[in-house]
Parts: C-alpha cells; sequence; structure tokens
C-alpha cells in the first residue's frame, strides 16, 4: 500500500510543472464551485424552508428579494482569494492579479446584496400601515445610488489594488462635475424630502396637474418620478420635483373630509318670474316643504305691508312673494330634507348675476359620500327633480333657440 501512494506522488510530482499549475487552479475552481451550489442548494433552500413556516412577513420578503443568493456569489470570490496562494507556479504577478479580482468580485457580490436588502427592506416597510401616509421609497433610492457607487469605487480598487481613500479623495476634485451629472438626482431628493414632510402627496391621493394631462390617482412615489394612472387608466410619469415647483391639485382633504361638493346651476327664463296671485299662495301651502315658509313669509309681509301710509297704497309699493323666490326656498328644505346631502357642510341656493342666458340659480351643497358614481347619481337626481319642479312655480328654464323652435315660427298657424 506505501509502495503504491509512493509510486503515485511520485508520478505526480515527476509530472511537468505546468501541469500543477492548470490542475491546482482547475481544482481551486471546482472546489469554489461546489461551495455555491452546496450553499444555494442545501444551505438557502433550508433557510425559504424555515421561513415559511413563520407567521413574519419579512424572511419571505428577504428571500424573494434575492438576498442570500447575491450573497452566494460571494462563496467562490473567498475560495478564490485565499486559495490561489496555494496554487504552485502562477507567479507573485498573476497571483496578484488573480487576487485582486477576486476581491473585486467580492465586493461586487456584497454590493448586489446591500441594493437587494434596501429593496426588501422598502417592500418590508410596505407592508405597514405608515408606509401609505410615509412613503421612504424615494430616500431608499438615493441609498441604493450611493451603496452602487461605494461598490464600484471597492471594485476598481480592488482591481487596481489601491486603497479606496485615494479615489474617493480625486472624486472631491469632481464635485462640480458629479453636481451637474446628479441635478436631477438632487432636484428629486430635496424634492421627496419636502413631499414626505409635508405630507403633500401619498400613494392612492387622486391628484390633478393640467399641464402633464395627469388627472388620477398616485400609484407609485419613487425618487426620480411619480406615476399616476388616469382615469381613462393611462399612465402619466411626473417628475418628482415638479411637484414642488408647479402647482397641482390633490383631492385627498375631499375624501378625507367624507363629503363631495355639488356646485351647478340651471338657467332660468327672466320672463318668466312674476309676483305670486293669491291662489298660488295657498296652494303652496299644502306643499310640505314650503308649508313653514308660506306662513313665516305671510306675517312678515303682512306686517310690513300694514305699516304702509294709507289703506289703498299702490301694489307697486307692497312686498309681495315671487315664484322664484319661492323656488329657492323650496330648493333649500328640499336639499336640507335629502337623505344623501351632508349636514354639517355648506348648503346654498342662490341667485347669480343676471345675463344674456337667464338668471342662474346654483345649487351649492356636500353629497355624503366622495364616491365617484354615487355622487354623479345624487347629483344627476336632484337636477331631475329641479328642472321637473320649475313648471310647478311657474317658471321657465332658459334655453337658446334651436333648429325646432326656427320651424316652428314658420309655421302658418
Amino acid at each position: 500500500m506505501n509502495e503504491a501512494l509512493d509510486s503515485l506522488t511520485g508520478w505526480f510530482f515527476g509530472l511537468p510543472y505546468v501541469v500543477h499549475t492548470v490542475g491546482g487552479v482547475a481544482v481551486l475552481v471546482l472546489v469554489g464551485v461546489l461551495l455555491n451550489l452546496f450553499v444555494k442548494r442545501r444551505v438557502i433552500s433550508l433557510l425559504s424552508s424555515v421561513a415559511g413556516r413563520t407567521s413574519q412577513q419579512w424572511d419571505d420578503i428577504v428571500l424573494r428579494h434575492g438576498v442570500l443568493d447575491r450573497l452566494a456569489q460571494a462563496v467562490p470570490a473567498l475560495v478564490v482569494y485565499f486559495g490561489i496562494a496555494w496554487v504552485p507556479g502562477l507567479g507573485e504577478s498573476l497571483t496578484q492579479i488573480i487576487a485582486n479580482v477576486a476581491m473585486a468580485w467580492l465586493a461586487l457580490a456584497v454590493t448586489l446584496a446591500a441594493g437587494a436588502l434596501l429593496r426588501a427592506g422598502t417592500a418590508i416597510y410596505e407592508t405597514w400601515p405608515v408606509a401609505r401616509d410615509r412613503p421612504i421609497k424615494g430616500f431608499v433610492q438615493v441609498a441604493q445610488i450611493a451603496v452602487y457607487i461605494l461598490g464600484a469605487i471597492f471594485v476598481i480598487s480592488a482591481l487596481m489594488a489601491r486603497s479606496p481613500v485615494v479615489l474617493l479623495t480625486g472624486f472631491g476634485a469632481m464635485t462640480a462635475i458629479l453636481l451637474l451629472v446628479f441635478r436631477d438626482t438632487i432636484l428629486s431628493l430635496v424634492a421627496s424630502v419636502q413631499l414626505t414632510t409635508l405630507d403633500m402627496v401619498r400613494v392612492g391621493d387622486w391628484i390633478e396637474m393640467p399641464q402633464y394631462d395627469a388627472d388620477g390617482d398616485v400609484v407609485d412615489i419613487a425618487l426620480h418620478t411619480i406615476r399616476v394612472q388616469n382615469w381613462d387608466k393611462t399612465i402619466t410619469t411626473i417628475p418628482t420635483h415638479k411637484l414642488i415647483s408647479e402647482s397641482f391639485r390633490n383631492w385627498r382633504g375631499m375624501q378625507d373630509s367624507g363629503g363631495r361638493r355639488i356646485k351647478r346651476s340651471i338657467n332660468i327664463d327672466a320672463g318668466s318670474v312674476r309676483f305670486l296671485k293669491d291662489e298660488e299662495v295657498e296652494k303652496f301651502t299644502r306643499f310640505t316643504l314650503l308649508r313653514e315658509y308660506i306662513h313665516r313669509k305671510r306675517d312678515e309681509l303682512a306686517a310690513y305691508n300694514a305699516a304702509l301710509d294709507g289703506p289703498e297704497t299702490a301694489n307697486v309699493n307692497l312686498r309681495r312673494l315671487t315664484n322664484l323666490g319661492t323656488f329657492r326656498a323650496y330648493l333649500w328644505n328640499y336639499l336640507q330634507n335629502h337623505p344623501q346631502i351632508h349636514r354639517g357642510m355648506t348648503l346654498l341656493v342662490r341667485q347669480l348675476q343676471p345675463g344674456e342666458k337667464g338668471i342662474p340659480i346654483e345649487i351649492y351643497c356636500f353629497t355624503s359620500t366622495t364616491e365617484w358614481a354615487a355622487y354623479e347619481g345624487i347629483q344627476a337626481d336632484i337636477f331631475d327633480h329641479v328642472l321637473a319642479q320649475c313648471g310647478e312655480f311657474g317658471l321657465s328654464v332658459f334655453q337658446a333657440p334651436s333648429g325646432t323652435d326656427v320651424a316652428a315660427l314658420r309655421r302658418p298657424d
């Protein structure tokens, strides 16, 4: 047995020296590959199995973002770095070059793992309720840029066999160039800090920015851009710093208030406005929504008119009810008793400046829901009722003459 081992040893050392070198490199590479496969298929698989049994989400997120997979790439680099000195026949210079490449490989693997860890941290943070109010994606992207820059410095330093401090010192002289290159990044970072600190925009907010054709929900807040999904399902991308330098509308206040404003008017034909006759006043006392108003106005007008001089005062001097004023009182009471109008917010039925299109009567109130479809339904139902009730008060809705109106003028009858 000893004789066979001595024979084999003598045969190996009797081979040419280059065979020893190639064999040593091959063994080194083989060990690195095998250790890499072992870590991936055994260690990481075991950790994945353990993470799948826990109730926590963070471990699953870390594994999903490939943090351990990227760290596993450092294993072959460590094997080559520490084992290359044992390979015979390479020479000092070649050994140093291979060690430098292995160290650069190690720095690259650690940098990629750190970037993946930052992304995993962002995903973990987004599972918390506070993430909706305080997004940190922009800050994490700045941290990723810093990590990648430092990683690049370490990789270059390893390849050049120089201290990273030397490269960092050189960057100091390139500050002006760096400021120019990273101008948008710096602006976006400052904007992200202001947006987060002042709570100006959150994911899920409905914003309007007409200059960028943006009108919809914010779906992503990143360092450089904010993505808005418009109501037609298109996506608008807005530079983050533009939300600081330009104006935009955020509808979050409306959504948080619990009420959505209705501000719409109808135009009344001025020729249909007149005083009410006694029989019409009596008719309106039978309207539940007008009964209290009619009685109160009757007493008020009677007291005023009685104070005028002379029993035969001309009608022009008397105060009388009008159909338009009574109609406004009816609309206010109608909205006040509407089950889907918010009671705690402003409610007005006002007359605007008369013009060439008649007398605008504006309804200003808030619905008790902010949901879009429900809001539009409530608004439409209210104005259906308003338009249909105009005739009850002897009022006509103004509209421009149509072709049918012109044709009617030409008929003999």
